[in-house]
């Protein structure tokens, strides 16, 4: 990634500002008066300060971070550890685990956003192994296919870790699917049954320095197509949040062991709106690598999505019309592997005009 080809180069109308600002008002949530454990109810000890902080958080900026939340510090460096080992590597080492359009998992160094090239490098894998998925986006194929994950021979520890990671991040998504719940004044268990056979996944980044960083994104402006995602980033910094209010780009600085978390389009559909998944980027920088790790929580792949009956009535009809998440993600991941003409698969395809 030395020279910068013209694939990675923005649009003028997208192309990053040097200087920022910085992202005073994403909210910054203690999760200890939780108990971080998936209860049946929802509501053993749960404080509802803390599930009016995030109902609010959801509402007002789609963005929160989470202190306190249970996730064992070492279990975290060690994968940040093992990340950063597994990128340091050759290309043709990294290649060896080179996804492509039958293994979708894997290392991958060509992704593209919006069409165009993003700066940056990933390793994906699966919590539930093997992942079912349709095999194809066309809606009349009932064909399913297998994910499996792709595991490097280096760091030789990396595939335990990984599994032993990925349960902590199920745990906390669970706790955090639950108060969302109650924030909508529903049950606490209400989402846990869409993620019996979870299509989740988990997402190695790393941004090398970039020579022209007013040119080109690490990953250019989007909004996350599932239910909900947790990221643990490094100190250097770089995601990017769109307020709501204006528009502006705001910088999220990093918050020592804090998980940064945003609301994805299915909790949009679920909630009828009255939470939003909101669009973010990446930028780089000239001197520093930065690393990062986000896990994408994400429900099985025959849930239909469609705003949530208890969330709608006559006085607020539902604002979409149901759609397959295993066909919404088999429709994302074509455009991984051909340069679509077309802007990809979005929620606001199923908004029913009023």
């Amino acid at each position: 990634m030395g020279e910068v080809d013209p694939a990675f180069i923005q649009d003028p109308e997208h192309r990053p500002r040097i200087s920022f600002t910085e992202a005073e008002g994403i909210p910054l949530i203690d999760l200890s008066p939780i108990a971080l454990h998936p209860s049946s109810d929802g509501v053993s000890a749960v404080d509802e300060g803390v599930v009016r902080e995030i109902g609010n958080a959801c509402e007002e900026w789609g963005f929160f971070q989470v202190i306190n939340h249970g996730v064992p510090l070492e279990k975290r460096q060690r994968i940040e550890d093992l990340s950063r080992k597994f990128f340091a590597q050759s290309l043709e080492e990294k290649r060896k685990v080179r996804r492509n359009d039958k293994e979708v998992l894997g290392y991958y160094d060509t992704e593209h956003t919006k069409n165009v090239r993003d700066w940056k490098e990933v390793f994906d894998f699966t919590i539930e192994e093997p992942t079912i998925i349709p095999v194809s986006h066309e809606p009349d194929d009932k064909e399913v296919t297998e994910w499996t994950n792709q595991w490097p021979d280096y760091p030789p520890e990396l595939r335990e870790a990984c599994q032993d990671y990925a349960q902590e991040m199920v745990k906390l998504a669970y706790k955090l699917m639950e108060l969302v719940a109650l924030s909508l004044g529903l049950p606490g268990d209400k989402f846990h049954g869409f993620f019996k056979d979870q299509t989740s996944f988990i997402r190695f980044n790393h941004y090398p320095p970039c020579p022209a960083p007013q040119l080109a994104l690490g990953l250019g402006r989007h909004k996350d197509g599932g239910a909900l995602t947790i990221l643990a980033q490094d100190d250097v910094g770089g995601l990017e949040v769109k307020r709501k209010t204006d528009g502006e780009w705001l910088r999220v600085n990093p918050t020592a062991n804090a998980y940064i978390i945003n609301v994805g389009d299915i909790i949009q559909v679920w909630s009828n709106d009255k939470y939003e998944s909101v669009e973010h980027r990446v930028m780089v920088n000239s001197k520093r690598e930065r690393f990062s790790i986000p896990f994408f929580f994400n429900p099985a792949h025959y849930t239909m999505v469609k705003p949530l009956e208890e969330l709608t009535n006559e006085q607020k009809p539902a604002k979409y019309r149901a759609y397959s998440w295993g066909k919404f993600i088999t429709n994302r991941k074509r455009s991984n592997f051909q340069k679509l003409n077309v802007e990809n698969i979005q929620i606001s395809h199923f908004r029913i005009s009023e």
